[in-house]
């Protein structure tokens, strides 16, 4: 490996291939250390081809990178005939197609010329679940065309370069997961609260956000949590310190609950606080140690109308009635919110407890609280 590149390159190169997994646009880092390695004018990146049904998701360096690939996207990846290699070998496009084959076809006078690309050298990676992806670097015509040597070169990398790709697409289904889970608890309008092993507040979803924002009864005071008054906070605090000594021993925690006053005298805070279970490998400072829950009685389901209506078959003006009731409001306030007679508010209740089978308000309210609504 040291006749083709210096550990201390490849080092650095692969550094920065594994950290561009962290970064916002992954693998921007690595791509222009590349470019800059291979004396290329760009270094294009296809993470998912262009079809006609809809663009590609491609990374390109250079200057012109942007409009590069909104010109392939829109036009010429139909006509791009370096396409569909050898999974993980590395080819030129000479070696694909001889010069003499493409030199006056529409792709390169009208795509590749303009740029002043003429030597590109590329690998395509199939994946195991049959995502493909593709790596293009390429030369000007001022350039020597890529050697044996810049092939092996490229080479080295492209079991690194199939390593990461698994590992982002790991990354990436577990980030969804998350994502998902995280929206279903914001639907149901409960605040998650994460600390860390020192107590210390790491994350917020954005009821919590709300709430803090709100500043009654619950507050961030640099990342320590403070609720209620100040013996309400010695409370909590008392929790935290329990559920983390659970959480560092590695024994069952007893969820704890706590309910808070708010100064605004508006419906007390309901809070839960248990520990977060670590995986056995995993050791590290600021990692998720404690969550804590927080509901708020006043604030309403979020339930989508259109979703109501469905799950129940009920009119729209039934659904509409239906999401006032689950949100606190009684018949008479429904029936004037929505401007309509009090007979005529008791005719959809009717309706409505016969389209869902039940037979009082209150397991009316229950019923769309409970089901699947929610999470719409």
């Amino acid at each position: 490996m040291s006749e083709i590149i210096s550990v201390e390159e490849f080092s650095r190169l692969t550094g920065a291939l594994y950290e561009g997994l962290q970064q916002k646009v992954p693998w921007k880092s690595f791509l222009h250390s590349l470019q800059e390695k291979m004396d290329a004018n760009f270094v294009t990146f296809i993470i998912r081809p262009p079809s006609n049904e809809s663009d590609g998701l491609i990374l390109s360096t250079g200057h012109t990178g942007d409009e590069v690939v909104a010109s392939y996207n829109k036009h010429f990846f139909a006509m791009d005939p370096f396409v569909d290699l050898p999974s993980s070998s590395v080819v030129t496009l000479d070696e694909f197609i001889p010069e003499s084959e493409r030199k006056n076809s529409d792709y390169v006078q009208q795509f590749l010329a303009p740029m002043n690309v003429h030597h590109i050298l590329g690998t395509d990676i199939n994946t195991r679940d049959g995502a493909k992806y593709s790596l293009r670097i390429s030369r000007s015509c001022e350039s020597a065309p890529f050697t044996q040597k810049d092939k092996e070169v490229v080479s080295l990398f492209v079991p690194h370069l199939q390593h990461a790709i698994d590992i982002n697409h790991q990354i990436n289904r577990v980030e969804t997961e998350r994502d998902l889970y995280a929206g279903a608890v914001d639907q149901l309008a409960v605040g998650t609260i994460i600390l860390d092993e020192e107590g210390k507040v790491i994350q917020t979803n954005h009821v919590a956000q709300d709430l803090i924002q709100e500043n009654d009864g619950l507050k961030l005071t640099g990342h320590s949590l403070q609720v209620g008054t100040s013996r309400d906070t010695r409370k909590l605090r008392e929790l935290i310190k329990q559920a983390l000594s659970a959480q560092q021993k590695n024994t069952p925690s007893v969820v704890e609950a706590l309910r808070i006053q708010r100064p605004s005298g508006k419906s007390d805070l309901g809070i839960v606080v248990r520990s977060v279970p670590t995986n056995q490998w995993a050791e590290g400072k600021q990692c998720p140690s404690v969550v804590i829950f927080v509901s708020d009685p006043d604030r309403q389901s979020q339930a989508p109308q259109e979703i109501v209506k469905a799950l129940f078959d009920l009119t729209p003006a039934e659904a509409q009635l239906a999401m006032l009731l689950a949100n606190g409001l009684t018949l008479d306030e429904t029936s004037e919110q929505l401007c309509i007679s009090r007979n005529t508010a008791r005719a959809h209740l009717r309706s409505i407890f016969s389209k869902t089978g039940v037979t009082r308000q209150t397991m009316l309210v229950r019923l769309i609280l409970k089901s699947v609504a929610t999470l719409g």
